[in-house]
């Protein structure tokens, strides 16, 4: 049987993707799917974190273009990533695999306070890891989160979770035409300005070397198939 390419990942979600077709909220059913994928990878004994979104119930920068102050709202939206997470808790402790919910503001009453060797001993323990609230800083996105916790906890890859088969180069379901990239510099990425994570998260991965896959959620067994090293959607590496 052949040997895993990765042994530690870092998840990607986005908010929006946890709604499913509901367009807002939790859809279980998503959360669920989710966990069975992961479930899957954890029992091969690859060590798991997760970054997730909160665009399911609240943007900041949305909620700043109407009004309200722009650090405000991008800490109302780091609060939403926390529910976010407890919910995927929830779904992963009820397969039987030890969570953890690390938050980088802290809220002790439902999770631990981020620190970086506590996460380390987390992942090599077994536990899959959940990283809520962002960076704990406004104006930076989860996106950049999940590039910036992949570096401290020295994940292999991250793994970009969407509703595409990949990174095109418009948007596929405005254009059917459009082009699909199987592989992408992050030099790419940044000068026709595509849309895989902001440019504050690509420059991060660019500089230290950590490769993105972005692929689709909703085909069950994708993550399974990328720790194996099978080629699927978007792999986006540095120059060499």
């Amino acid at each position: 049987m052949e040997s895993p390419k990765y042994r530690r990942i870092m998840l990607k979600l986005s908010g929006e993707a946890l709604a499913g077709e509901k367009g807002f909220g939790i859809d279980h059913e998503v959360v669920n799917c989710v966990a069975k994928q992961i479930q899957e990878v954890v029992n091969m004994g690859i060590e798991v974190a997760v970054v997730v979104g909160g665009g399911n119930f609240w943007r900041g920068v949305t909620a700043s273009a109407q009004g309200i102050d722009r650090a405000t709202a991008d800490y109302m939206g780091m609060l939403a990533t926390v529910m976010n997470a407890l919910s995927l808790q929830d779904a992963f402790e009820k397969m039987e695999m030890e969570t953890r919910v690390l938050t980088a503001i802290e809220m002790r009453e439902v999770a631990e306070p981020y620190i970086r060797r506590r996460a380390i001993r987390h992942l090599e323990r077994g536990r899959v890891v959940i990283f809520g609230a962002g960076t704990g800083n406004p104006f930076f996105s989860t996106d950049t989160a999940a590039a910036l916790r992949a570096i401290e906890v020295d994940a292999e890859i991250i793994l970009k979770a969407t509703k595409v088969d990949g990174v095109y180069e418009q948007d596929p379901i405005l254009n059917p035409e459009a082009k699909k990239f199987d592989d992408l510099k992050f030099i790419e990425i940044l000068n026709k300005r595509l849309s895989v994570m902001d440019s504050t998260a690509t420059s991060l991965c660019m500089d230290n070397r950590i490769p993105i896959v972005v692929f689709n959620l909703n085909e069950f067994g994708n993550i399974k198939r990328i720790v194996m090293g099978e080629k699927i959607g978007t792999f986006v590496r540095g120059d060499d």
